[in-house]
């Protein structure tokens, strides 16, 4: 999955920081109401059993996009002058960002154009086009493609909406914790995803004006910790594959890494692992769909139980984009994790009864055999002998050890995958 270092093109270091608060994201909630949806703001009783922590989950992937970004987007675009309403606007992105720009672009009747990568999806450039938008599609990177947008914004006159390094941008991403803290009066700690850091510097300076006594906290993960390097004063080094491919960027906006900087706040860096453990449990315990980036949140509390344990958290699923086999792979990998699912691996002799007898001994202690690979010709050791492979569901881990247990008693020559 490459990563999102193409958008430092656009980004410089402001002379004069803007002003990022409490009054331009009350401002930005007041020009975005109708276009974007207040999300729910509810206390989840299953994520608060399994993290020993009492957890609020703001769905903004309940957006018409799936993501928050139709926050910044919607507000970015209202802040259009006459003259540049006119021109058009243009973006760079092959994620929520693109989606999110199109279809405030064309509530508002103004011309988008997003710039993608030519690797991107089909799927991606189809909902984006089905928002309106005119796609382009250039370079084999992110950053060639980013390069190609701020030429033709420079020969044509479009306005660039940058995904996180704009203070209207910013601003508007802010109305998701002013909803999450007028709704969840409660709330003392507020744990927020961070990719570029336009949501966690919205949300941060909305809530240490409106609720000073709150602690506010970004998460990122591991393979793209940037903001977290960035602010430690370390060299940049992140890359590699990962699920929350939402929130991996090299290069941070300026705008958020300045004022984050300047207030103290501190990113946490979460394990990969994490990250699906979340997906796992939003879905299964919540009944909520998130994409990795949305969950990256509730991924720091799962990694530090004991920085969040009795607090009133609020997270933010910020986004639900996740692809159907890639929900699957994860939720199949967490059942793996806690042993609900058995990987089991046998040599046994070739002669007739003999996958029944494993079956019933299985069946016995209730678990089901739900995928059987024989395989006879090529992978057993002898011409003798056959190779078999099942795949069991059980009730919970100590269930799977009893049956792992009489099929060891019972001479079969079983390992565990």
């Amino acid at each position: 999955m490459p990563h999102r270092g193409a958008l430092a093109v656009a980004a410089r270091e402001p002379a004069a920081m803007p002003v990022i608060g409490l009054a331009e994201v009350r401002a930005a909630a007041a020009r975005i109401a109708g276009a974007v949806i207040r999300t729910p703001t509810l206390f989840s009783d299953a994520v608060s059993r399994a993290t020993g922590a009492k957890v609020w989950l703001k769905l903004d992937n309940l957006q018409a996009t799936g993501a928050f970004k139709e926050r910044g987007a919607a507000n970015r675009i209202a802040l259009l002058t006459p003259r540049e309403r006119t021109a058009g606007v243009i973006a760079m992105s092959a994620g929520n960002h693109a989606q999110a720009v199109a279809r405030h672009a064309s509530l508002a009747g103004i011309a988008a154009t997003i710039v993608m990568p030519r690797f991107t999806p089909a799927t991606k450039v189809v909902r984006t086009e089905g928002w309106g938008a005119r796609v382009v599609l250039h370079g084999e990177t992110l950053a060639e493609a980013a390069a190609h947008a701020h030429e033709l914004a420079l020969r044509d006159g479009l306005t660039f909406i940058h995904p996180y390094d704009d203070p209207g941008v910013i601003a508007g991403q802010g109305t998701l914790a002013l909803e999450m803290l007028e709704d969840a009066p409660a709330l003392d700690t507020l744990v927020v995803p961070v990719g570029g850091g336009g949501l966690l510097t919205g949300c941060a300076a909305t809530a240490l004006e409106l609720r000073p006594g709150v602690t506010v906290l970004g998460a990122e993960v591991e393979a793209y910790a940037a903001m977290a390097q960035r602010l430690a004063g370390q060299p940049v080094r992140v890359g590699g594959p990962t699920v929350a491919e939402g929130i991996a960027v090299r290069d941070v906006g300026e705008l958020p890494f300045a004022w984050l900087k300047r207030h103290g706040i501190e990113v946490l860096v979460v394990p990969e692992r994490a990250v699906e453990e979340a997906i796992a449990l939003l879905a299964e315990g919540a009944k909520v769909v998130a994409e990795g980036a949305g969950a990256a949140a509730l991924a720091a509390v799962l990694a530090f139980p004991g920085r969040f344990a009795g607090r009133a958290v609020g997270l933010p699923v910020c986004g639900g984009n996740i692809d159907a086999r890639a929900l699957s792979n994860v939720l199949l990998r967490q059942l793996l994790r806690d042993g609900r699912l058995l990987r089991l691996h046998f040599d046994i002799p070739d002669r007739p009864g003999m996958l029944a007898a494993i079956s019933a001994c299985i069946a016995a202690l209730g678990g089901n055999v739900i995928e059987v690979q024989h395989q006879q010709l090529f992978g057993a050791p002898t011409v003798q002998s056959t190779e078999l492979h099942l795949m069991v569901e059980v009730r919970d881990a100590a269930q799977g050890a009893a049956i792992v247990a009489a099929l060891e008693a019972g001479e079969y020559g079983v390992r565990r995958g």
